[in-house]
């Protein structure tokens, strides 16, 4: 591409028009910063009483308003806080049960448009390797995440750039799609593409949509207006900060009715970030009929040739990390809470109980490293450093002598069970009785085709408690069930409910 052609894509990046439509008459739009920095300044520490009030809304899988969200923060007491944590673990299990979803990033692109002062990706970094996969590599990548690993679900990242553009993305989610490889039993196979990408418009959603894009996450990074514009130049695409704001609505526009949301803990101040997100959720179940499907806390990492990490003035203590999870889990019960590997084992073990649901492993943030060999991490491949670098068996060993059960369902999906009839059934805890089902079958076709003999049993173990649970909580559809299981030990695959 052209420099002048290059510099048309960007203009053309953002469509004025689809972002007014959204906003207030006046011009405003839901992340009110007044009332925001009114709450943090006036809301006063509860009284028992009230915080349990709003345990008990939490506990109902009712979303909280911003002023209830912000009496939480308040509470000092530590026997309260300890109300909290419990009933943080205690909302996770009524709506999702045991099940920790896993899943790895796929990276495919280094090259990127825009200067974000945190990224090790950003255009003004000269340490940092610059490419785009080829198909052919996405392919490799992907044989070795499915067929070597056994992963069953990708977040894909994109840079924002020409050469990683629309019809780019469209064409790798097609070929991960494609990709059906041997494994030990069964065949490998990638069964949900999520993205993470650069707002788009509804036009671009709406062929992604027809791509079978899963889950669209766009993260605002941070809600703080006067930090957003320190962090992304004026000039690039993404020192738009309205552009980014209401991505979500388009997606829903589009027919992506499956949406993530998060922020870069460690931008400004995680108490306002997180009333400010509290808004965006309430804005999409106005505007959408339903909140977001997951939310993401991402915090600031370490980065070659970055050193604002280090510099930040608003870095997140890992006692305060804990407090975001607690909170983020009771204020919106319903979705999903994504944990991730920046975070280290430790970090990760001290997350778990406390609400969350989504877990990546044997991740690799480097572009084209999958192929090349987990060995094989460089720094200046990578957006920012790992805290935890191990594989996936590894990993599902841990959660499997924790006592949860590694799911790799993605029937939800592909039985429509998203949108407002996935909120629905989250919401009466019904989703979690069918999840719960699929992630058996999942869990035991991985450990027949990629297990280690170790991981094996610490999850045959697992599965004799989750079968026996089955059998006597759900007597009714106890024969189908057992039916599908034999079924999946013959070596059939992808059976669902």
């Amino acid at each position: 591409m052209t420099v002048v052609a290059s510099q048309h894509w960007v203009r053309e990046r953002i469509v004025p028009a689809e972002i007014g439509k959204y906003l207030d008459p006046d011009g405003s739009d839901w992340v009110n910063d007044a009332e925001i920095l009114r709450l943090l300044a006036e809301t006063e520490e509860p009284d028992p009483a009230r915080v349990r009030d709003i345990i008990a809304k939490a506990l109902a899988v009712e979303t909280l308003s911003q002023e209830e969200l912000a009496r939480l923060m308040r509470v000092r007491d530590p026997g309260l806080r300890e109300e909290m944590r419990a009933a943080a673990g205690a909302v996770k299990h009524k709506v999702y049960d045991n099940r920790i979803v896993t899943f790895a990033p796929l990276y495919l692109g280094s090259k990127c448009v825009n200067n974000c002062v945190y990224c090790g990706l950003r255009s003004s970094n000269p340490a940092v390797e610059r490419r785009v996969l080829t198909m052919a590599e996405v392919r490799a990548e992907t044989e070795a995440l499915a067929g070597q690993l056994g992963h069953k679900r990708l977040i894909v990242v994109y840079g924002e750039h020409p050469e990683s553009g629309l019809d780019y993305i469209a064409e790798s989610i097609r070929t991960v799609y494609s990709v059906n490889v041997p494994a030990r039993k069964g065949r490998g196979q990638i069964r949900r593409v999520n993205v993470n990408a650069a707002p788009m418009s509804i036009a671009e959603l709406k062929v992604l949509h027809d791509c079978g894009l899963g889950t669209f996450q766009v993260f605002q990074e941070t809600y703080d207006r006067r930090r957003y514009a320190q962090m992304h130049p004026a000039g690039t695409i993404k020192g738009d900060f309205r552009w980014r704001l209401t991505a979500m609505h388009r997606a829903q526009e589009a027919g992506i009715d499956d949406n993530g949301l998060g922020v870069l803990y460690g931008l400004a101040d995680w108490r306002f970030e997180l009333l400010a997100q509290q808004a965006h959720v309430h804005e999409m179940e106005r505007f959408c009929g339903i909140g977001p499907h997951t939310l993401s806390f991402p915090r600031l990492e370490p980065a070659v040739n970055t050193p604002f990490a280090g510099a930040s003035p608003w870095r997140v203590s890992d006692a305060d990390f804990e407090r975001i999870v607690v909170l983020a889990r009771l204020a919106v019960p319903y979705a999903g809470l994504i944990i991730t590997a920046r975070e280290t084992p430790e970090m990760r073990r001290r997350l778990l109980p406390l609400g969350v649901t989504q877990m990546d492993a044997a991740s690799n943030v480097g572009v084209g490293a999958y192929a090349d060999g987990q060995e094989k991490q460089k720094g200046e491949r990578q957006q920012f450093l790992l805290g935890d670098p191990r594989g996936l068996d590894e990993c599902i060993r841990e959660w499997a002598g924790l006592g949860c059960i590694t799911s790799f369902c993605t029937a939800g999906y592909r039985c429509g069970r998203t949108g407002k009839c996935i909120m629905d059934l989250l919401r009466s805890g019904a989703e979690g009785r069918f999840c719960k089902l699929n992630a058996i079958l999942t869990f035991k076709e991985w450990l027949d085709d990629f297990a280690t003999p170790e991981t094996q049993a610490v999850g045959e173990e697992l599965l004799r408690q989750e079968l026996d649970e089955v059998r006597r909580t759900q007597p009714k559809i106890w024969p189908a069930f057992e039916a599908n299981y034999r079924r999946i030990v013959a070596g059939e695959r992808d059976l669902f409910f």
